[in-house]
């Protein structure tokens, strides 16, 4: 079999929310949809069941004990009321692989690994048929909206702080993933959600191994595989995934080859001038109150002073000069377009004017800025056959051929090269099984790939 093929349901039951009540979904089931996204804390599924209505026998009090009414024998109802189908209800979900590169996804190990309905929409009710769309999340989903953080946090390394607070509030048993930071901060929980405090802590942390000062910048996310606190410095520097080649021969479904081409593409940013000066992203100027000196610091980033301490998926990053005339240019590497103000953290417990200071956002911030806004130079959204081994994170190398009305074969040099996947879907149907990627990258051109088409 391809990856393109149908995928099989091996599991796919939905569990009522007092236990009591089973539903095996897999014959009624269209499509299914899994997601993962580095920005998001949480993976999440959407399913599709068409039921005809005789799945779940009628009970005769409805799940009331004070309530007796008479039945008649062999009366069925559908999911939706039989069960009933309100959110909150537990599901194991098991989609065998159809090839040797496409293993499938498995969330029916145990409770802790089963997902959970967060929604049920788009219900459509008729004679002997039902339609829903269940929304699925994780556990550990539900478990940030009923905890808050009330905690504070001496000052120590952001890394030190993120695993207690996943360990200790989110209680997970998945495994966590979190690399070592350099800065010290502390802070008061303030009863925020988990995920939300992580996801301001990422923004501030400045990774650990990293022997230059421009690689601020953490992500929080989750995975089939886990949870994962990391720079984007880290991530940026892994090895490829893998391959794909996007081609305009259609060859054979059931060719082993085909498993790594891109099916469909298209570009859907490709530089984004106005919001990158909107945003600073080129050149800005720090204005900092200090609340212990009564004192302001001036401070100015220019991108150009860092680009070459940055680790990047392609080329250099360079900043663009806009010729308005023959005699008048600006180089917008060199024009500030933007002032942010700011007082100075001085840490939430610390009394002594001379210690240092508390997550330094003078370093930190217009670099966490510029980083995470040049993630963003390149998105294409790309499908290809289904890969279940692909993660949110993951790094692979596209290969896109180069227009031109040559007969030489090459591929483009500055569309080809290495991407790293923000978001993916992997979605699963009655006629086929196709991962949906949004890839994201912060410079064009190639970096240690071959042009040229084997």
């Amino acid at each position: 079999m391809a990856a393109i093929d149908k995928s099989i349901y091996e599991t796919l039951t939905i569990e009522s929310r007092d236990g009591k009540k089973t539903v095996d979904v897999r014959s009624g089931t269209v499509s299914i949809d899994y997601y993962e996204d580095i920005f998001s804390p949480t993976i999440s599924a959407n399913i599709i069941v068409i039921n005809t209505g005789n799945t779940i026998p009628k009970s005769d009090n409805q799940g009331n004990p004070d309530l007796v009414c008479m039945v008649p024998d062999g009366e069925m109802q559908s999911i939706y009321q039989g069960l009933p189908l309100r959110s909150g209800e537990r599901v194991a979900l098991k989609i065998a692989g159809n090839s040797p590169t496409n293993p499938g996804l498995d969330f029916s190990t145990d409770s802790e690994n089963n997902l959970y309905v967060s929604k049920i929409g788009n219900v459509i009710s008729e004679n002997q048929r039902e339609v829903f769309v269940a929304h699925l999340t994780s556990r550990e989903a539900i478990v940030n909206e009923t905890t808050n953080v009330t905690k504070k946090y001496e000052s120590q390394p952001i890394s030190s702080s993120a695993e207690n607070i996943i360990k200790e509030f989110i209680k997970t048993k998945k495994p966590v993933v979190v690399e070592k930071s350099s800065d010290n901060y502390a802070f008061l929980g303030n009863s925020r959600k988990p995920f939300s405090l992580l996801v301001t802590l990422a923004s501030k942390a400045v990774p650990e191994i990293s022997k230059e000062d421009a690689s601020a910048g953490f992500l929080f996310f989750q995975t089939k595989d886990g949870f994962f606190f990391k720079s984007i410095d880290s991530l940026i520097t892994q090895q490829p995934k893998a391959t794909y080649t996007y081609t305009e021969i259609n060859k054979s479904r059931d060719q082993r080859d085909n498993d790594f081409n891109i099916l469909t593409y298209n570009t859907s940013t490709n530089q984004k001038l106005l919001e990158n000066l909107r945003l600073g992203g080129f050149a800005t100027e720090r204005v900092v109150f200090d609340p212990r000196t009564f004192k302001v610091t001036f401070q100015d980033f220019k991108i150009d002073d860092y680009a070459g301490k940055l680790k990047n998926l392609g080329e250099k990053i360079t900043t663009p000069t806009v010729s308005f005339s023959d005699a008048a240019k600006l180089d917008l590497g060199k024009s500030t377009s933007r002032i942010v103000s700011s007082i100075a953290d001085i840490g939430t417990f610390a009394n002594d004017v001379s210690i240092e200071k508390n997550a330094d956002a003078t370093k930190f911030q217009a670099q966490s800025l510029v980083r995470y806004n040049t993630l963003f130079t390149q998105v294409l959204s790309v499908t290809v056959p289904s890969n279940t081994n692909l993660r949110a994170g993951d790094i692979i190398e596209c290969q896109f051929p180069k227009t031109t009305t040559s007969n030489k074969k090459e591929f483009d040099p500055q569309q080809s090269g290495l991407y790293m996947i923000k978001a993916l879907c992997h979605h699963f149907d009655m006629t086929g099984s196709y991962t949906s990627m949004k890839l994201i990258r912060d410079t064009f051109g190639q970096f240690g790939t071959n042009n040229k088409v084997n």
